[in-house]
């Protein structure tokens, strides 16, 4: 029995009035603490990684941490070997996903976070893949990866930048809503967690946690959806039984 995993899955990496990570850096610096030193910063979600490492970098400097991009590696898996803790962005998931699969990371995250215990910080997209397949995502499918199975950190899907239908809106097509009710007429699918933007789940262990400054909706296949504020217990959802492993 490895360690126990540690992840940080935010819904978005800005917030409305603030900067990058700015509305969750406090959790992000309570999460990672003051063992880890380094962080790995995997940018495969955006085309520009230059300009998003330094984004990134930026930032976890200002929280007392080195940060070093897996793209500036000349040895991706190795990277990931040596790692105090990853932390994956938001962009197009599909793009971040195929880049995994390219650079044979999968299994090697899966190890470093599940068996060695380091901890783990999703946003947005990197939430996306630390669950158990990205068919529960926003974004366009610009690229094909291998299977859309991910990492399966976690054995539920969740949907960051979950949007509440507008009584408003003279949009007729699917609320996010009814999509991830399509997505549930399949057998087999696990939960989804509607993340708000300004929402995170805190995992350590077999204990996961709401929290941030908006609530999350949650999806069960065959019940009717159910609303959550922050503080609420996730931790039944890490035992699911339809966990699925890439």
């Amino acid at each position: 029995m490895g360690a126990p995993r540690r992840l940080l899955l935010v819904s978005n990496s800005t917030l409305r009035g603030g900067g990058y990570l700015g509305h969750c850096e406090q959790q992000v610096r309570r999460f990672l603490g003051q063992k880890v030193k380094r962080v790995l910063f995997i940018p495969y979600a955006l085309h520009d990684r230059d300009a998003y490492a330094k984004t990134a970098r930026e930032k976890f400097e200002s929280l007392g941490y080195k940060l070093e991009s897996i793209h500036e590696s000349s040895d991706p898996v190795e990277a990931v070997r040596k790692s105090e803790a990853i932390f994956i962005g938001g962009g197009n998931t599909f793009r971040l996903l195929k880049a995994l699969y390219d650079n044979s990371l999968l299994q090697e995250i899966r190890k470093r976070v599940l068996e060695d215990g380091i901890p783990y910080v999703g946003s947005s997209a990197g939430t996306n893949v630390a669950t158990v397949s990205i068919s529960t995502t926003n974004d366009m499918p610009i690229v094909y990866p291998p299977s859309l199975l991910a990492l399966g950190l976690v054995p539920f899907n969740i949907n960051p930048h979950y949007l509440d239908p507008d009584v408003n809106s003279t949009h007729m097509g699917e609320t996010r809503a009814e999509r991830i009710l399509q997505y549930h007429e399949e057998p087999n699918t696990p939960p989804v967690l509607g993340l708000r933007e300004g929402a995170m789940l805190l995992v350590e262990g077999d204990k996961a946690t709401l929290q941030g400054v908006t609530g999350a909706r949650l999806f069960l296949r065959g019940e009717k959806p159910t609303e959550h504020e922050p503080g609420t217990d996730f931790s039944f959802l890490l035992t699911d039984s339809n966990s699925q492993k890439p």
